[in-house]
This record gives structure tokens, C-alpha cells and sequence, in this order.
């Protein structure tokens, strides 16, 4: 096996909350908590149910609580929201959750758009969100946005990622994430980010990657050549941050699959089941996804 690396991979499902917080059709509560419900039986360990925020800013996250309340919950599934203040936490705490994830940008145009902070500020309240959720009994993964390019500031200095990914070490994040947010990251810069951060932190990294350009599924098996065994993904190839204008979607998770399943590497979720979900998804939606794989294994 290529690299030595372990032949398991987890891969978190974020299309409930990454995948429908761009779309300018609304899911209702039912919509929502059908495709978590969809999800959940296709295996996959972790799910992204929604984001703890404001609705006047990112109205298509509005009700989490009440999806919360609604899902179906598989005992073999952790479900998780992302916040990014303490309300949001309180809220998470409220809705019984047991995971969540808080991300601050490296970049300080995005960082301003996307919380209203400079990414100083942001990462000081999330060292303290943090040490909040780990005290309520929550595990946590703390990532990065922009950490490979910015929409707007273009180059970001690898510098200021690692100050956040230490900040997050020290504050007792779980794990730690590298979010391509603007789909500008290529394989040789994924492998150079992987190597300074091992550097820095021996925490589990997980990446989340866009696919602007075409180089998501290039990015995943550089990333697993050098032993990451954790993605974000979600299914269709929905997604898109509602800040970056012409926000390209997320690597699609059943094509991460389907590449993880003919090299022989164990995800524990089902393409059939997964090809139905993203099948029902293009008919609400009423357009083909840019996921391949489900367009190619007949199922309608």
C-alpha cells in the first residue's frame, strides 16, 4: 500500500450544513432531516447536521435546533454542528450534540465577511470556545479556513496557519483541520501544509477540500499518500461558502468513496445508498450535481 498508510479512512458528511448553506432554495426542517435521516443509514461515522449561527446572515441554516430534534439518531453516527461564538455552543449543547467543530480564516478579508473579526480576534475566541466546549463535555475539531488561498487576499503565509493550528493544540482541540475553502490548493502544496503542520501539532489533521479547479479527488490521495486518513466531504459535490462569491462546492463524497473503494481502502459507507441520497438531492433541486460517480451507476 501506497505510503505505508493505514487502510481505514473516515470521511464526515457535511452536505446538511457546507453543502445547502449556499443554495438559494431553502430546505425545510423535514428536507433536512430527510437527508440527514438518508445519510445516516449510508454508514458514514460522522455527520455535519447544520451550523449554530444567525439566520439573517446564513438564513439556509435557520431551525438546527429543531433538525436536531428530528433525526433520527443511528448509535454508530456522531452528529455535529459547526459554531462560532458561544451562543452558537450554548445552542449546541441545547440540541444534545456531542461533537462540534469551530474554524477560524487565515485570511483577514474572509475572516471580516465571515465573522466580523480580524483573524487576532478570532482566533483569541476560539481558544476560549474551545476550552468551553471541551469543559461541557463536547469534542471538538478546530480548523482553518483559507488555508491554502484566499478569494480575495490570495496568497495566505503558511505562518499564520500554524499560529492557529497551535493556538488550537494548546487549547485541547481533538482534531485539527485544513479547509481549502476557496478550492485553490494543488497536491504539491497540500503535501508541503501536511508537512509543517506535523511539525508543529501531533493531533489526527483532516481536510476539507473545494473543488474550484478540479483538483479535489488529486488533493484527497496526495493527502492519503502521506498517511491523512480523515476528509470532509459532501455528496453531490454540493457546498460553497456564502461569503466567497462563485464559491465552487465541496470534493463530492461519493466519488472520494468510490477512489478510496477501488484501491482496496474500507469507509464503511455504501455507494448504492449514497447514489440514492445524491438521486433525490438532483430532484429537489431540480439539476445534475458535479459529482461523477452517481451520474455513472445507473442509478436514477
Amino acid at each position: 500500500m501506497l505510503g505505508g498508510t493505514k487502510p481505514e479512512v473516515f470521511i464526515e458528511e457535511d452536505a446538511p450544513r457546507d453543502g445547502i448553506q449556499n443554495e438559494p432554495c431553502l430546505f425545510s426542517v423535514e428536507d433536512r432531516t430527510d437527508l440527514v435521516n438518508g445519510l445516516s443509514a449510508c454508514g458514514f461515522k460522522r455527520i455535519q447536521v447544520g451550523a449554530f449561527v444567525s439566520p439573517q446572515w446564513v438564513p439556509q441554516m435557520a431551525d438546527t435546533e429543531r433538525v436536531c430534534e428530528s433525526i433520527e439518531r443511528y448509535p454508530e453516527v456522531t452528529y455535529s454542528a459547526l459554531v462560532l461564538n458561544k451562543r452558537g455552543l450554548d445552542r449546541a449543547v441545547g440540541a444534545d450534540l456531542g461533537h462540534v467543530s469551530i474554524f477560524v480564516s487565515a485570511s483577514e478579508t474572509h475572516s471580516r465577511k465571515n465573522t466580523n473579526c480580524t483573524v487576532e480576534e478570532a482566533s483569541r475566541a476560539a481558544r476560549k470556545l474551545i476550552e468551553q466546549a471541551k469543559s461541557s463535555g463536547l469534542t471538538v475539531q478546530a480548523g482553518v479556513m483559507n488555508a491554502f488561498g484566499c478569494h480575495f487576499d490570495g496568497e495566505i503565509p503558511p505562518r499564520r496557519v500554524l499560529e492557529l493550528i497551535k493556538v488550537y493544540a494548546e487549547s485541547g482541540a481533538n482534531e485539527v483541520n485544513l479547509a481549502d475553502t476557496a478550492g485553490f490548493a494543488h497536491p504539491r502544496q497540500i503535501e508541503e501544509m501536511i508537512d509543517r503542520v506535523r511539525d508543529v501539532c501531533e493531533l489526527p489533521l483532516a481536510l476539507h477540500l473545494h473543488d474550484t479547479y478540479g483538483l479535489g479527488l488529486a488533493n484527497v490521495f496526495a493527502a492519503w499518500r502521506l498517511g491523512v486518513g480523515r476528509f470532509d466531504a459532501c455528496c453531490g459535490g454540493l457546498g460553497g461558502c456564502p461569503f466567497i462569491p462563485g464559491a465552487a462546492g465541496n470534493v463530492a463524497t461519493e466519488d472520494v468513496v468510490h477512489l478510496f473503494e477501488v484501491m482496496g481502502i474500507y469507509t464503511g459507507v455504501s455507494l448504492r445508498r449514497l447514489a440514492g441520497v445524491v438521486g433525490n438531492l438532483e430532484r429537489k433541486m431540480g439539476r445534475r450535481l458535479p459529482g461523477r460517480y452517481a451520474r455513472t451507476c445507473g442509478v436514477d
